[in-house]
């Protein structure tokens, strides 16, 4: 199969043959339809963090189900699927308690040591497979705890958004946040993560919900899936801004961004008792001193978010329907569709304001 592989740190994409192992115990093997680009790839690409090259990553998928090994119950050939980073066992506390993004041995999900590689060179040599997916492949094989059934109405360009971005951004208002009916809620950082926290946040029934971004085109699009007010930061201060908007502060403030003046305005930003949720992780290295006291005294939490706070299986269809039924405008997080060989530029056109969310869905070229 053709796959875009990292063959040295920082070196970009490659389009490459590869070979694909048949699935075996709860294997299944997915004929890719479509495949997000998400910035975490882009990091650890040009990082080395996680997988050494030769790696394949990638791991926003939709596709449909073609071959599945012998224990596998939760699909069939045919079905569509999302495929899913979140690597759980099913078996430790925390996925027995429906908290399977903290699940505490998620490389059961792997094949064991001394198994013949998953994806591997046409000289036999193996190849990493980010997160277990390996999704900027024509296809990928994955234990079947990662592959979630959604329904074959929801296009695949769409679905595909389903499995990181639209869990994180989403997941972060209604699962780690618990945002309630009636509350306030301001998004910084409007890319396609913001976009979904926004969507997010008209399910809970926010009443106010604000997006903050330097770019007009990313405000415009957050009106559309649902934002109440937008702030260009770039021409106001955005604290001043929401506190005109909100004179006792905000309820929930989500910092999509992940640098230290936009986690030091969204504490200002906070009203009484609210919390501050950190979602970008910027270039990771974020610093940011505290004022203890004065969080005690305005009743303050910051919290720190990793993948939403999402149970893949029980999200992913919930978004699905809400997508079918109207209330989840995932076809406005799509800005642009690439073919494989075009993951480079695909990850530059993410720098444009303009641009949402870019998926490949031709494997071909």
């Amino acid at each position: 199969m053709k796959a875009s592989v990292v063959n040295a740190v920082g070196g970009g994409f490659a389009v490459q043959e590869l070979q694909l192992a048949q699935p075996q115990g709860r294997e299944v093997l997915v004929e890719v339809k479509a495949s997000g680009l998400c910035h975490s790839d882009l990091t650890l690409a040009n990082a080395g963090l996680v997988y050494a090259p030769p790696a394949v990553l990638g791991h926003e998928i939709a596709g449909v189900v073609i071959a599945v090994g012998e224990a596998v119950s939760d699909c069939r050939i045919g079905d569509h699927v999302v495929a899913c980073l979140i690597q759980f066992c099913g078996h430790c506390v925390p996925c027995l308690s429906g908290h399977t993004h903290a699940c505490l041995n998620p490389d059961a999900t792997l094949r064991a040591p001394g198994e013949p590689a998953r994806l591997q060179t046409a000289q036999g040599s193996s190849v990493n497979q980010g997160f277990g997916l390996g999704g900027f492949a024509a296809q990928v094989l994955a234990h079947e705890n990662q592959v979630i059934v959604i329904p074959k109405a929801l296009p695949f360009e769409e679905a595909a958004l389903l499995g990181c971005g639209v869990l994180t951004g989403a997941g972060a208002v209604l699962n780690t946040a618990k945002v309630e009916h009636g509350q306030s809620v301001v998004v910084i950082g409007a890319g396609g993560v913001g976009l979904s926290a926004i969507a997010g946040a008209v399910l809970a029934g926010a009443s106010r919900i604000i997006a903050v971004d330097v770019a007009e085109a990313k405000l415009q699009r957050a009106c559309l899936l649902g934002a109440t007010d937008t702030i260009d930061s770039s021409q106001h201060d955005p604290v001043l801004a929401v506190k005109a908007l909100l004179p006792g502060g905000a309820d929930y403030v989500f910092d999509f961004v992940g640098v230290r003046a936009v986690v030091e305005q969204g504490l200002q930003m906070l009203g009484k008792g609210g919390g501050l949720y950190l979602v970008g992780i910027g270039d990771g290295s974020t610093t940011v001193d505290l004022r203890t006291f004065d969080l005690m005294l305005n009743h303050n939490r910051i919290e720190a978010v990793y993948m939403g706070s999402s149970n893949a299986k029980r999200d992913i269809p919930f978004y699905a329907e809400m997508a079918l039924t109207g209330r989840f405008n995932l076809a406005a997080l799509v800005s642009r569709r690439i073919a494989l060989s075009q993951i480079d530029e695909g990850y530059l056109a993410l720098k444009d304001g303009a641009t949402a969310r870019v998926v490949i869905t031709d494997f071909e070229h």
